[in-house]
């Protein structure tokens, strides 16, 4: 499935990376102590194998890119770079390059969303609500988001959508089990319940975008095809869905290869697929014996 980045090579890039927040050559040296994270920074996990290895890179060359801070008080609060502290921090360092800036909320959450879009840290769940934050804490329409982070307003509106998934598949987007075309494909299955065990089922057969789509798509095919009339509403039936869904999986674990259902009312069809042959022989082998028994 979707894979979390790894390598030395990415913490390098981290810290010499040319796509940061502009910054000018005020650049002070700060007890690591006094600086705070931001609580509204976008990224809400942090890799601990990723962390390690930037802070390896911290001991062997230190921060080449100093951290953008807001002095509040008596502290110093992190608008980009929270990957690099947490890595000093790992690393022992006492002091880190800071570059302080006066901003106010807005372009702070800004900042740090810019700095982890153009590194790819977040996961689709983490932009998808930050963007979600611009328009109800800053009233900002999609349009106005795309702008300031450089995207069209249909990736915007897309990435907002993801909010409506169950809050377990989000999980599973968050967990990186899930990407964020797999993600797009499960918005079209309404049903939370039978939503989560299709991203179930995709993650144990390792789907790709693609199969999703696939899979997808029968199961709506599916669950349109079984309705029940109330009170003159055209209701569609989850339950035939996810019971076709879970005979599939259940025939897919006996025979060792991918099975769909697809069901008309009264009457449908099994799909089984094979690989070869010789596969195809083994398939029919394995049902000649169950008739037999």
């Amino acid at each position: 499935m979707a894979a979390q980045k790894k390598g030395l090579g990415r913490g390098l890039n981290v810290l010499m990376s040319s796509n940061d927040i502009p910054q000018d050559n005020n650049v002070l040296e700060i007890d690591i102590n006094k600086i705070t994270p931001n609580k509204s920074q976008p990224r809400g996990t942090f890799n601990e194998d990723s962390l390690n290895e930037l802070a390896q890179s911290i001991k062997e060359m230190g921060i080449i890119q100093p951290l953008t801070v807001k002095k509040i008080d008596d502290y110093y609060e992190i608008i980009a770079g929270e990957r690099r502290w947490r890595a000093a921090r790992i690393a022992g360092l006492k002091n880190v390059p800071v570059i302080i800036k006066e901003y106010d909320d807005l372009k702070s959450l800004e900042a740090a969303l810019i700095e982890n879009i153009q590194r790819e840290d977040l996961n689709p769940m983490e932009e998808a609500f930050t963007y979600i934050r611009f328009s109800d804490e800053f009233g900002l329409n999609q349009e106005q988001i795309a702008q300031k982070v450089g995207k069209s307003r249909s990736a915007v509106a897309n990435s907002m959508r993801l909010a409506n998934l169950d809050k377990r598949v989000q999980v599973f987007v968050r967990e990186y089990k899930l990407t964020n075309g797999h993600a797009r494909a499960l918005l079209g299955i309404q049903d939370n319940d039978l939503q989560f065990e299709l991203a179930e089922r995709i993650i144990d057969e390792n789907m790709n975008v693609r199969a999703t789509e696939e899979l997808v798509k029968l199961t709506i095919e599916n669950m349109n095809k079984a309705v029940i009339v109330e009170e003159k509403k055209v209701i569609r039936n989850p339950e035939v869905a996810r019971e076709c869904m879970r005979i599939a999986k259940e025939l897919g674990s006996i025979f060792g290869t991918k099975v769909n259902i697809k069901n008309n009312r009264n009457k449908g069809k099994i799909e089984i697929e094979y690989d070869s042959i010789d596969d195809l022989d083994r398939i029919v082998g394995m049902i000649k014996e169950k008739m037999q028994n």
